[in-house]
């Protein structure tokens, strides 16, 4: 029997509070809420110390936290109760009429609680209150003095305890033996040995399921409405979170191995190679001890447990998990690490907790590998580590701070960047911004102007940055300078485009072997003729950008973003924090504003370009009070979208006209511009409506973005030489027509 688990010699220890059972070769499963024999090892082995945590320990962990550990306490405690205080069993409460009358009952009611109460005391409050119940009609003397004296006292001091409490709604469906009713109150938190991050593998109880999907690791991902709580729950099952007991014991032993012969970081220096040294090693080293351990393993599962091995060794864990899944945008690991969850600001459920809990032990090895891909220093000199990752489900850039910042060690921020670029369709698909908007910008692009893509933190700034790089004709070469790389380079590169990228030093961390920023962008001016694109613009080479955008505003595109969440408050940074002079300003041409909206509860937020605005040249002193800024496009709360303003559909817009200048038919005909415009916008509409209809996400990425944009300049470039002048509905015609053949739809 189970129950004879107890009388073996159990290896435990305590350490910081929390109680360390060893469960390996236990004949039964190392769960309280599964087996009652563990139950009653636990609840025996918290009378003899004072932990307030309880870990059973076998090929996994599992952890039960400080509240399910008091509760566990509290039987304990009623346990030594109601067994050495001899007021409650004491024969004399009976009487010795009543002993005579009915010798069984105290030695029933004493066994029940040296038997049965440590692994079920559930079974054992009902069995009492039942007993009671069935007795309390009976006008028996005996009955009374034994419900009164005997019973009532056991029903006081278990009903007060927080697991009855907890358990009474289910008390209906309860049996005795099943442990269904336990596992509706201990959630513990697991951790296979292999691994250092704990996980919840259960949502809470009367959690309500909102939404559900399987990312490309196989990873179940399920979003939970918790009650009582604003936050949701974003909580996820990946493979290795079922694995059986065999298979963690290969994958711990495989990475044990893998610890104790490490490759050199010459080797490791690069995120990629190291991966591909671990996954090789690690295969064969799993086959091997698959094949010395007598268990059979498809190639299917090889590759998945080496999958998981390198996920775990050379890569980062389960945030590798959370970076797979595209709408998450951010992850937070605060400190002090390993006492609370990582959370996540999801796209559609916005901030979220997570099941998962990383251990401090994870975090000092996520330090040492940012610190050795960067190159850049983590500790008490250099608090602060700005750099970037890329893993198979995707690529973010990372903030960690340590010590000598975070009082309570280290914690990291990591911002998620799509594995492929944002283009102008896909953000017309989730409105951020409308078709009239991306026709706008795609015009005013091609024209080569200055502009500034400003808003707060995360509202979506240097994606949008992105997209504009793609309306970028490939003929043209293209320099980007970053002080972190969150530009999409490597996927531009492969899509054909001529481009050259500069890191500079950041202005946080001021690693002394990097270049300045200034240095950096000055040096950019003097690579020749090319689009000018700055990652972020935050201090001092704001005056070389300037001269970089007076330089460039009759030739190339010069584009950038910064903090500030109003026209106004580009001006006021850019002039009084940056040191630009007024006069210099007037170089930029365009400020587009993107910003967090909120919903009127306070508990939604949404991404929107909420303003376009063109900057004149006529002001001297404040463009603001000289009417130097002049809105173009503006959002409309009412109908979420952005609207054009008079000045825009009028044709007075400063900027617009002067790209017009420099084409010779448009000069002077605004109808012309405009129907371009309109043109280039209902080409991108076409794109994210067809998408939706053939239900063909696909045509919304870079690769078609890229092709739809050119086919537009090319027949747009054959109309003008047949008809004398760019027809837009003659340009639209062939090109839905070229855009259906590659969808291969007739016509």
């Amino acid at each position: 029997m189970e129950i004879n688990l107890i009388y073996m010699a159990i290896n435990y220890e305590v350490t910081d509070g929390i109680l360390r059972i060893n469960c390996k070769n236990w004949v039964v499963a190392p769960s309280v809420e599964d087996s009652d024999a563990t139950m009653a090892v636990v609840i025996d082995t918290l009378m003899k110390t004072k932990a307030n945590r309880v870990i059973l320990s076998e090929a996994k962990e599992v952890e039960y936290d400080y509240e399910q550990t008091a509760m566990l306490r509290e039987i304990a405690d009623a346990y030594e109760t109601l067994v050495n205080n001899i007021n409650i069993l004491d024969p004399k409460k009976m009487g010795v009429e009543c002993i005579r009358k009915h010798p069984e009952r105290l030695s029933k009611i004493r066994l029940l609680i040296m038997t049965l109460l440590k692994h079920d005391p559930i079974a054992v409050y009902l069995q009492v209150l039942s007993t009671i119940n069935k007795l309390k009609p009976s006008q028996d003397r005996c009955d009374k003095i034994y419900i009164e004296n005997i019973l009532k006292p056991i029903e006081t001091i278990l009903g007060k305890c927080k697991l009855i409490e907890v358990a009474r709604p289910f008390f209906n469906r309860f049996r005795l033996g099943d442990r269904g009713i336990y596992r509706e109150i201990f959630f513990p938190i697991i951790r296979p040995n292999f691994m250092l991050t704990r996980f919840i593998f259960l949502p809470p109880r009367e959690s309500t399921l909102l939404d559900r999907y399987t990312l490309p690791n196989k990873t179940l991902v399920e979003i939970y409405k918790v009650p009582k709580k604003v936050r949701y729950l974003y909580h996820i099952i990946a493979p290795e979170f079922k694995l059986s007991e065999e298979k963690c014991m290969l994958l711990d032993r495989a990475r044990r191995y893998l610890a104790e012969h490490k490759p050199s970081e010459t080797e490791i220096s690069e995120p990629e190679k190291a991966r591909a040294y671990f996954k090789d090693v690690g295969k064969d080293l799993i086959k091997d001890l698959a094949r010395g351990s007598g268990i059979s393993l498809t190639s299917e599962e090889l590759e998945e447990l080496a999958a998981i091995l390198t996920r775990y060794t050379a890569g980062f864990g389960v945030v590798e998990l959370l970076l797979a899944d595209d709408r998450i945008q951010d992850i937070y690991v605060n400190s002090p690490v390993g006492l609370t969850p990582i959370f996540v600001n999801h796209s559609d459920f916005e901030e979220c907790e997570t099941n998962l809990i990383p251990t401090r032990e994870e975090a000092e090895g996520w330090a040492t590998k940012f610190r050795l891909y960067s190159g850049r220093p983590l500790d008490e000199s250099n608090p602060v580590l700005d750099t970037e990752i890329i893993t198979p489900g995707g690529m973010a850039r990372v903030a960690a701070i340590t010590r000598s910042l975070s009082h309570e060690g280290l914690a990291f921020t990591f911002r998620r960047h799509r594995e492929k670029p944002w283009t102008f369709p896909l953000f017309i698909n989730l409105n951020y911004f409308n078709s009239l908007y991306a026709g706008l910008m795609s015009f005013i692009i091609d024209g080569g102007r200055s502009i500034l893509v400003a808003g707060g933190r995360g509202s979506g700034k240097t994606s949008l940055l992105g997209s504009m790089m793609l309306e970028i004709m490939r003929k043209f070469r293209i320099v980007v300078q970053q002080d972190t790389l969150e530009l999409p380079i490597v996927q531009l590169r492969n899509l054909g485009y001529n481009i050259e990228s500069l890191k500079s030093r950041s202005v946080i961390t001021q690693v002394k072997t990097e270049l300045s920023a200034e240095e950096a962008l000055r040096t950019a001016l003097r690579l020749g003729d090319s689009v000018l694109i700055i990652g972020e613009v935050r201090s001092r080479e704001a005056t070389a950008l300037f001269e970089a955008m007076r330089i460039g505003a009759l030739a190339n595109l010069v584009a950038g973003t910064i903090h500030g969440e109003s026209v106004y408050g580009v001006y006021d940074r850019v002039v009084h924090d940056l040191g630009v002079v007024p006069t210099s300003f007037k170089a930029l041409d365009l400020i587009t504003i993107a910003n967090f909206l909120r919903s009127p509860d306070g508990l939604h937020r949404f991404r929107r370009v909420v303003e376009l605005t063109e900057v004149r040249k006529h002001w001297k002193e404040d463009p603001l009070e000289e009417g130097g800024f002049v809105t173009l496009m503006e959002y409309s709360a009412k109908e979420d979208t952005l609207k054009p303003t008079d000045t825009l559909i009028d044709g007075e817009s400063y900027v617009l006209n002067e790209i017009a200048k420099r084409v010779k038919e448009w000069r002077g005909s605004w109808e012309l511009v405009w129907e371009n415009i309109q043109l280039r916008s209902k080409i991108k509409q076409t794109i994210v409506d067809y998408s939706k209809e053939l239900n063909r996400p696909e045509i919304l990425e870079a690769d078609w973005t890229v092709a739809c944009n050119e086919m537009f300049h090319e027949i747009s470039d054959k109309v003008r030489e047949e008809v004398g002048y760019v027809d837009p509905k003659l340009v639209y015609e062939r090109w839905l027509e070229w855009f259906k053949s590659k969808l291969r739809l007739k016509s």
